[in-house]
């Protein structure tokens, strides 16, 4: 399927690994240019160098922390611009609910609500203008299905899904959609550090942690990185404009809800 977004610009955010690399590479094989955001120079070079092999669209990169307004304004000045516009950010760390202070948790809604926004409502204008435009935050199954470990995540991507929710419909007329990816499990560096914190609080062995979280998951595997870009590009696709301020989950049915 040709998706219609060969030559369009997209920054894509946490982008040197894992989920945001297969986003990025899912895209500049559709000729998409791209332009990498992540904190580390080296890991964004080697990032480049790999999608660059694939011989489509251009890849740029910036090394730029999204959650500050200084790493934001950087990225926005290496992509004006974007007709495309990946929000990723790694999650705040596991812990205990209780002892979270004040400081978790603003550095938690900097890092994965209110940095979101921001490239949301500083990139808005250029997609209305030329009626094209896809958005897309990354955020996670527990958003449906929170965990008490992982309660700054729950409650910084919550708030961003409920602002997402708002605004959304105000920009469909013109041609620029808003909608969350929500990933379950996928086999990611995140993943794994996530299971190595959840084995040392229960006093588990990490590859037993593993196995039982594999489990929980109805394909009885963990998702593949490839899996998400696949699907993250299509909605980044001139076909999937009848779709905005959505809720999509990833997660090979391990969310037994309906709604």
């Amino acid at each position: 399927m040709d998706l219609g977004i060969q030559g369009r610009t997209a920054l894509v955010c946490g982008a040197s690994a894992g989920l945001g690399k297969a986003i990025a590479r899912a895209l500049v094989v559709e000729r998409v240019n791209v332009t990498l955001v992540a904190r580390t120079q080296a890991t964004l070079e080697a990032a480049r160098a790999e999608l660059s092999e694939l011989g489509a669209g251009t890849v740029a990169i910036v090394a730029a922390d999204v959650t500050t307004e200084e790493g934001r304004e950087a990225a926005l000045q290496a992509c004006a611009n974007p007709d495309i516009l990946v929000n990723n950010a790694a999650g705040p760390p596991v812990g205990h609910f209780r002892k979270l202070t004040r400081d978790d948790w603003i550095k938690a809604l900097d890092g994965n609500m209110l940095s979101a926004i921001d490239l949301i409502n500083a990139t808005l204008d250029h997609m209305i203008e030329q009626r094209f435009g896809r958005i897309l935050n990354i955020t996670s199954h527990m958003v449906k299905a929170p965990s008490a470990p992982l309660s700054l995540s729950n409650g910084a991507r919550a708030g961003l899904t409920g602002y997402v929710g708002g605004i959304a419909r105000e920009f469909a007329e013109h041609n620029v959609t808003i909608n969350n990816l929500l990933p379950g499990q996928f086999d990611t560096d995140r993943l794994r550090s996530n299971h190595t914190r959840f084995a040392e609080m229960r006093g588990m062995d990490l590859a037993a942690a593993q196995d039982s979280f594999r489990k929980q998951v109805p394909v009885k595997r963990f998702g593949r990185p490839e899996e998400m870009g696949a699907f993250a590009a299509f909605l980044c696709s001139t076909h999937a404009g009848f779709m905005t301020g959505q809720n999509l989950m990833l997660d090979g049915g391990q969310y037994p809800g309906l709604f």
